[in-house]
């Protein structure tokens, strides 16, 4: 049975504070500046009303950063209203309570009411101007911060369903090569020994990059050319291997171990039926802002195999494998072809985006 891979998980990572006061800022500011203009524009008060305008946007920017908090820390939902309703029904109140105190200091210099205000009306007039605003806020910071605990937990499951499938393609690999070392064990055991020293080389390769999803090409061309060392010890001029490797594709990301079963597919499936034995072909091109990666072998053709049908081709844990990952990486932007090869073989097309792996010092 494949291992699944434990990935531990832990709870969503609050959002970093500078992106919640920057959002607020940049929002409330434009708001204060578009409102205060327009409604300044020709009037006998000048300026007056830009400000206060303007400083009342500027109150609503450490509420907007405290509605945000609320709602990434003290989540409202069915099991959990009881106990966080009241932390809103609080944050509403100090809202109101600091926004009445500021009117009411700040009223000789911007003069909010046209007569000095009494306290009660200036309290009443904030809580039927802020209460519910409060509310409508924090309901718009509960709907963004849950749509992002979805985005987060739809990246985790499809971390794990990757890390599940790369997890799948090892013991397959490896049960393979080790049923052909063992076919040789009797016959040539000093070749046995050969293949078991280059399959423990290819396993250290492949296990270094055991946790990423993408590597160089250059990377993976060196696991899938110590598979074919290890293949043509028991094949020996049964089998051919052609390389095409555009020079400008080798700096590009693929994903890891996405060749090997391809080539491992074209020698057991497309060579190996043959005793004559047969040519596999790799090439890897860059076609503009896509990279080209093709595996063909000139063996018995696709309607041949008895590992699928012409019907339902591409069934094997390998290509099923192979489809399955790059759906869940690229999307709709890659393509999968599998087609007869003229005037006999197979061939396996893919195209992926084209993406350089960072450059490091």
């Amino acid at each position: 049975m494949t291992p699944v891979p434990v990935i531990t998980s832990t709870p969503a990572t609050p959002s970093p504070w500078w992106r919640w006061w920057g959002i607020a800022s940049g929002w409330w500011l434009l708001n204060g500046i578009i409102t205060g203009v327009a409604r300044s524009r020709g009037g006998p008060q000048g300026l007056l009303p830009l400000a206060q305008d303007l400083l009342s946007a500027l109150l609503w920017i450490p509420v907007t950063v405290l509605a945000f908090w609320l709602a990434d820390r003290r989540p409202i939902h069915r099991a959990t209203w009881p106990r966080r309703l009241p932390f809103a029904l609080a944050a509403a109140a100090l809202v109101v309570v600091v926004r009445s105190g500021f009117v009411l200091i700040t009223d000789p210099w911007l003069h909010w009411y046209a007569m000095p205000p009494v306290a009660t009306e200036v309290f009443v007039r904030s809580l039927a101007n802020n209460f519910l605003p409060f509310f409508l806020l924090l309901g718009a910071a509960h709907a963004l911060v849950y749509a992002q605990r979805i985005r987060e937990r739809d990246e985790l499951l499809a971390r794990v369903e990757l890390q599940h499938l790369k997890a799948q393609l090892q013991p397959h690999f490896l049960f393979n090569a080790l049923n052909a070392i063992s076919s040789t064990v009797h016959d040539d055991p000093s070749r046995a020994v050969q293949m078991i020293a280059r399959l423990s080389q290819l396993l250290r390769r492949a296990l270094q990059q055991a946790s990423v999803q993408e590597v160089e090409l250059e990377e993976e061309l060196a696991v899938v050319g110590a598979y074919v060392d290890l293949e043509q010890l028991r094949f020996e001029e049964r089998l051919r291997v052609t390389w095409e490797v555009d020079p400008a594709a080798r700096s590009a990301l693929v994903p890891h171990l996405l060749l090997q079963p391809l080539v491992e597919n074209a020698i057991r499936h497309g060579v190996g039926p043959r005793r004559e034995g047969g040519t596999v072909h790799v090439r890897a091109t860059r076609v503009g802002d896509h990279l080209r990666l093709a595996v063909g072998d000139d063996g018995v053709g696709l309607s041949s195999r008895s590992t699928r049908s012409p019907a339902d081709p591409g069934t094997g844990i390998g290509l099923t494998n192979v489809r399955e990952r790059l759906r869940q990486l690229y999307g709709p932007s890659h393509t999968f072809t599998l087609r007869d090869r003229a005037p006999r073989g197979l061939v396996v097309e893919i195209h992926i985006p084209f993406r350089p792996a960072a450059t490091h010092a």
